[in-house]
């Protein structure tokens, strides 16, 4: 009868599993994006990428940043603890794969009554006295209990495998995260220098105004001008005054950026603007478009989710065919402690294989492969769309340096040239041979292409360090 039953139980759940899985009826998008076989701007060098941040940034202060935030950043410190999460969920579906094995003992009482159906029994039996059951009854057991499904469709192994994928994608995360936060420490310090830079030339400049103004006034009192023209070279010297402040004020949020991004409260930053407008970085080399695919991290992360939803998928299809499932025990049991340890007399075991597969609701299963399905088809399109933004970011960066440069060179002779005419137009003006607003306008120019200059310098600097991260640089390299 027992044996009977197990066969048609067997028998159902074969019969019950279905003769084929599922498959999808749109071809797969192709997940390798068709790069072009070079940049438009390109060299063809050795990427700059391969370039480690401590060499790439050689400004001691600077590296000096770099390096503490890379070991005090919060957020970065936030990923690290979301990476062990992901490596003990690899543990867990490693785990999965083998057989559990359970080891425990235990021990029970009981009493039944004199005057019931089990008592009587008892009492009328003839039984020896050394095997008869004391009473209250006692029971005393130890046992290994074992439990392993068969992984013979593969499912728990991709379940683990997607799991390391999703591990490693993590890792490529926090590279990312670590170029991200290089460039940003690189990019504000840019900046803070050129604000010091911009205080250096604000300052005599005015002192300059001022002199200007003191000679307006002494011409004024001698009638050769007007209170206009005093009037609007004060107005002049008290503007840039202002704005003095106001460039003290972008100092201030920049050194307080930089400490935050260094993980500690704000403090002095180290560093140092002198010959700021001479300052310039390795030049970027761009390599090949296809080596995007292994330098940029972001990249890798995009592949690896997109491997791991692949897995996922073959995962979810498993669920359609039956599962094996083996259980065993092997203990010791007897009713008194003295005999439980008595082998074989005391020895117990039992062994049970179940096959079985889904037979009426297989709806969650099929919800659960579709709904596989349509992310991995996302994670293509999402790997695409990665590598995609990785080339445009590189050639957008490549035309920005080549026109930051133009652009430095003809605001640097507007400059010279503005310079010159500061000194031209006060000795016209001294001589009666040139109007006051010639020579305030002159002043004003002069200071505003100064300043432009400098901007320019930082956007200049900013563009480097945009391409170097832009290309893969900035991780696990010179740290």
């Amino acid at each position: 009868m027992n044996k009977s039953f197990h066969a048609l139980t067997l028998a159902a759940a074969l019969l019950g599993t279905p003769c084929c899985v599922p498959l999808r009826k749109d071809a797969l998008p192709s997940s390798d994006p068709p790069l072009p076989a070079k940049y438009p701007l390109g060299d063809g060098a050795k990427s700059s990428a391969l370039i480690g941040w401590k060499e790439y940034f050689k400004d001691p202060n600077l590296t000096s940043l770099i390096s503490t935030a890379l070991q005090n950043n919060q957020e970065l410190n936030i990923l690290m603890q979301e990476i062990a999460v992901s490596k003990a969920e690899v543990l867990g579906r490693k785990g999965a794969i083998f057989p559990f094995v359970r080891l425990g003992g235990g021990a029970g009482l009981d009493k039944v009554g004199k005057y019931t159906r089990e008592g009587a029994v008892e009492e009328n039996l003839e039984i020896k006295p050394e095997r008869r059951f004391p009473d209250p009854l006692t029971n005393f057991g130890f046992s290994a209990d074992f439990d392993w499904e068969v992984d013979i469709w593969r499912k728990l192994r991709n379940e683990r495998d997607a799991a390391v994928k999703r591990y490693l994608a993590t890792q490529e995360g926090r590279n990312f995260m670590v170029t991200n936060l290089v460039s940003e420490i690189a990019q504000t310090y840019y900046e803070l220098l050129a604000l010091d830079s911009q205080m250096a030339i604000l300052k005599p400049m005015i002192e300059v105004q001022q002199s200007a103004l003191n000679a307006v006034k002494l011409q004024k009192d001698a009638a050769k001008v007007t209170e206009l023209a005093v009037k609007r070279f004060e107005a002049e010297v008290l503007k840039n005054q202002s704005h003095l402040f106001e460039v003290q004020q972008q100092i201030t949020v920049a050194e307080n950026k930089l400490n935050y991004l260094a993980g500690r409260y704000p403090e002095p930053i180290k560093r140092s603007a002198a010959g700021f407008e001479h300052r310039m970085l390795t030049g970027i080399h761009a390599g090949l478009p296809a080596e995007l695919l292994r330098n940029r991290p972001d990249v890798r992360q995009a592949e690896l989710e997109l491997a791991a939803s692949g897995l996922d998928v073959k995962a979810a299809a498993a669920r359609f065919y039956p599962a094996l499932n083996i259980s065993a025990a092997l203990g010791l049991q007897s009713f008194t402690l003295s005999s439980a340890f008595n082998t074989p007399a005391s020895l117990i075991y039992g062994a049970a294989a179940n096959l079985a597969g889904p037979l009426i609701n297989r709806s969650a299963i099929q919800a659960a492969y579709q709904g596989a399905s349509a992310k991995q088809v996302a994670a293509i399109y999402s790997y695409q769309q990665t590598v995609l933004k990785a080339y445009v970011e590189v050639v957008n960066q490549l035309s920005q340096i080549k026109n930051l440069n133009q652009s430095y060179e003809k605001k640097s002779e507007q400059v010279k040239a503005l310079s010159d005419s500061i000194s031209i137009a006060a000795q016209l003006f001294n001589n009666a041979r040139a109007d006051y607003t010639e020579v305030l306008f002159t002043q004003r120019d002069a200071l505003e292409a100064k300043m432009d200059l400098v901007e320019l310098k930082q956007q200049q600097l900013g563009a480097f360090v945009k391409a170097y991260k832009a290309l893969g640089g900035g991780y696990n390299r010179g740290a």
